[in-house]
């Protein structure tokens, strides 16, 4: 260990937070959480202690440690999930055992919300958060929010026996009517908010519900916000990992970091963007919101492009142009800055459907938008048009130990890889990606599983799938003489199906 690592460990507070291990190139090698920040990092290099070869290996590696100080220990059990996705350090999985990490899935939407724990998350419409990397210490956690923010782990759960959940406060009483679905679900939604680590503007909105049923003299709803706002400030109390192993923004390295590089003010809600298709068709586009650093789910919004071609640039145009629309800036304000997933031509159609927009403000027009080149990593960036100046770039790009690159108007900045700028903009390229896949995806199943009967007035389920059972598939009843279709279906119906047989047979010949 340095003599500068020794000294600034002699700083850790004894506070809950959330650690970084770095090696001498300044990549994150390993992140973790602490009860008391001073006891745990210090463990790590304290040489009595017995270890196993993988964490001697860490330890050998590390040449510099950071952390971030939260007020409690779930606190830093959800920001340490969110920070290993950011930088996905390799000691993480080295140490970590040889099962999957744990999730929690709430499936809100549903008509009977549950919550639970899993090991892989589907693309099934729930909300995921994680992962997280020792279960017992995130089950411990959910059982003390569930004292606040009563759920069910199950449909029948609160049926069983004398209704034990329900009747102590941790079951919310759907099944008999107690609470209703709005209501439960108005619920989860604080519950949710607290995982995303909104737990100070979730204490302010309780208090002011509180103050507000008061004065409405609704004494028995005020007493329960009151007891809900007690529990939560009682969370600092709560041992929740011990040292077995919402953050302040100035603290996320990653977005400092942006702010010095662009000259901004720090983004606190940041959109990326991408575009997804297979050959032109099923083309789709995402948006993905991240707010102080951390994903903001609630906020993600998808777009099927109008106009199906293989052209990414075009669908780009359209998609900043729909979010631009003064419909969609009223209901979802602007961002600090636009994340565009792709290098030069993506970024200067994005920049070209921004500034074409009259009814943006000289304001909206000077939203920074920012590329991110897929080969190189490679963060671009178009100057004049961004209102800011090369030189300024280049210099301030410098201190980040980076490389400037021009190339026609662009500005082409090329940071290590282990830059905390870099993860922030992958973490946000790769969710903007994954958001848009899942999208095209789902539109292409749809497609493959429907066919041109769909479109036939008359032609139910029923009797589509009597259809494809006789002639074998869609194509199949193309090819159906006259009589056949009236014995099945009768002469009406067979007249209005052999009319969409002939405009069927009409395009395949004109395709």
């Amino acid at each position: 260990m340095s003599h500068e690592l020794a000294n600034k460990l002699k700083t850790l507070p004894k506070t809950p937070g959330v650690y970084f291990h770095k090696s001498s190139s300044g990549e994150v090698i390993y992140i973790g959480k602490a009860a008391v920040l001073k006891n745990r990092v210090r463990q790590y290099f304290q040489k009595s202690r017995n270890r196993d070869p993988k964490t001697d290996a860490l330890v050998a590696e590390i040449a510099d440690t950071e952390w971030i100080e939260v007020e409690t220990e779930l606190d830093a059990l959800f920001l340490e999930a969110e920070m290993v996705k950011r930088y996905m350090p390799r000691y993480n999985i080295l140490l970590r055992d040889d099962k999957s990490l744990q999730y929690v899935r709430i499936d809100i939407k549903s008509d009977y919300p549950t919550v639970n724990f899993t090991r892989r998350p589907l693309d099934d419409g729930a909300e995921y958060f994680g992962p997280f990397m020792q279960g017992f210490a995130v089950k411990k956690a959910l059982r003390l929010l569930r004292r606040i923010f009563p759920y069910a782990i199950t449909r029948d759960q609160a049926t069983l026996g004398s209704k034990l959940y329900e009747q102590i406060g941790l079951d919310p009483g759907l099944k008999n009517g107690r609470t209703s679905l709005d209501e439960y679900r108005k619920n989860l939604r604080n519950l949710m908010s607290y995982l995303r680590g909104n737990r100070v503007a979730l204490m302010n909105e309780i208090e002011k519900q509180m103050k507000i049923a008061a004065n409405e003299q609704e004494f028995e709803k005020a007493a329960n916000l009151r007891n809900k706002l007690y529990e939560l400030k009682s969370l600092k109390k709560q041992v929740i990992f011990s040292d077995r192993e919402f953050m302040d923004i100035s603290k996320d390295k990653g977005l400092a970091g942006l702010s010095d590089l662009l000259g901004i003010d720090i983004p606190k809600r940041i959109e990326g963007y991408d575009i997804s298709h297979m050959s032109g068709r099923d083309v789709v586009a995402s948006m993905v919101v991240f707010t102080n650093g951390l994903p903001d789910k609630k906020e993600y919004r998808k777009f099927k492009i109008k106009i199906q071609q293989n052209n990414d640039f075009a669908s780009m145009r359209e998609v900043i142009t729909r979010r631009l629309s003064e419909k969609n800036i009223k209901k979802w304000g602007l961002p600090n800055l636009f994340l565009i997933d792709g290098g030069k031509g993506q970024l200067d159609a994005a920049i070209s459907a921004r500034d074409s927009l009259q009814e943006l403000s000289s304001q909206g027009k000077k939203l920074p938008m920012i590329g991110l080149a897929k080969r190189e990593e490679e963060v671009v960036v178009e100057c004049q048009r961004s209102n800011v100046e090369s030189n300024e770039i280049t210099e301030r790009a410098h201190k980040f130990s980076a490389t400037v690159s021009e190339s026609d108007k662009f500005m082409l900045i090329n940071l290590p890889n282990t830059s905390d700028i870099v993860k922030l903009l992958q973490r946000i390229r790769d969710e903007s990606h994954r958001f848009a896949v899942s999208y095209h995806s789902t539109l292409k199943q749809n497609r493959q599983t429907t066919s041109w009967l769909d479109d036939v007035p008359g032609i139910g389920p029923a009797t589509k799938k009597k259809l494809i059972k006789i002639f074998g598939s869609s194509r199949g009843v193309l090819q159906a003489r006259d009589f056949e279709l009236v014995k099945i279906l009768g002469e009406k119906k067979a007249e209005i199906l052999k009319q969409f047989i002939r405009a069927e047979k009409k395009f395949d010949k004109n395709k």
